[in-house]
This record gives C-alpha cells, sequence and structure tokens, in this order.
C-alpha cells in the first residue's frame, strides 16, 4: 500500500510542479527536449507528452529561468535548456518552501 501511495504522489508532485521538476533535471546538466522527456518518464515511471512538455519550457524561458542554444549533433539541430541564476533562485525558493512546510509538520 506504501508503494502505491508513494507512486501516486510522485505522479501529483510531477503533474502538478512539473515546472520545477523540470529545472531540476536541467540543473543537472545542459540538455534537450527528447532527452529531458525520456529522463523524466524513466526517473518517475510518467508519460510525459511533447504537447506538455515543449510548453513548459517556452514558458519557464520565457520567465527568464531557462535559456536556450541551437546546436549541431550529428547533422540535426536540438534546442539544448541550461538554468539561469534566476531559474537557481527559484529553486532554492522552492526547497526553503518545502523544508519550511515539512519543519512545521514535524512541530505539530
Amino acid at each position: 500500500m506504501l508503494e502505491t501511495y508513494k507512486k501516486e504522489i510522485v505522479q501529483h508532485l510531477i503533474r502538478n510542479l512539473l515546472d520545477i521538476q523540470l529545472l531540476r533535471v536541467i540543473q543537472t546538466q545542459p540538455t534537450w527536449g527528447y532527452q529531458i522527456k525520456k529522463q523524466v518518464e524513466t526517473d518517475f515511471n510518467i508519460k510525459l507528452r511533447h504537447g506538455i512538455l515543449y510548453p513548459t519550457l517556452n514558458a519557464l524561458e520565457k520567465k527568464g529561468l531557462l535559456k536556450s542554444k541551437k546546436q549541431q549533433k550529428d547533422g540535426r539541430s536540438r534546442k539544448v535548456y541550461t538554468i539561469t541564476q534566476d531559474g537557481q533562485t527559484y529553486l532554492t525558493a522552492y526547497y526553503q518552501i518545502l523544508q519550511s512546510q515539512l519543519s512545521s509538520s514535524e512541530k505539530s
């Protein structure tokens, strides 16, 4: 039962906090859309559709949390995403809020 709840919670987090999860993936190393999709699907056992992934990446870039650069690899053009300083700050704020929530629930 615990494993079922864990899987459900992870899927809930990915669906509702996809922007943060994408920033976390990109934070480890610059990467492109297909690789991000595969990593999210592998790590979280959730199907990530292109129709959700790319609009979210574009929104993060528009907010200044990511930047992208076209790169050529094996004759193909890829848009490689890198987290910005604002993106790092955004993740730091997320981690602080999460830690605060966990700390306050331990006091109850």
